[in-house]
């Protein structure tokens, strides 16, 4: 009977190891979701920023061309 009893404890340890192995696994996946899901936001995130910035760049250049052509029509003609 003591054989038993000893079989009895071995095997529930056993089984008790591979059920913590197993939702070790779960959690780590699911962790592994939350991440990839954290990562597709921040690229989301950042093509916003990159187009905002493009668009902003286009402004500044517009205006610096506008400046530009304002201030060469002031320029007035040298005189000898």
């Amino acid at each position: 009977m003591a054989g038993l009893g000893l079989e009895g404890v071995t095997l529930a340890i056993i089984i008790g190891t591979l059920a913590a192995i197993v939702y070790s696994l779960r959690i780590l996946v699911l962790l592994e979701r939350r991440i990839a899901r954290m990562d597709e936001n921040l690229l989301k995130i950042t093509h916003k920023i990159e187009s905002e910035e493009m668009k902003i760049e286009k402004e500044e250049e517009k205006i610096e061309a506008l400046l530009a052509r304002k201030t060469a029509a002031k320029k007035p003609a040298k005189k000898k």
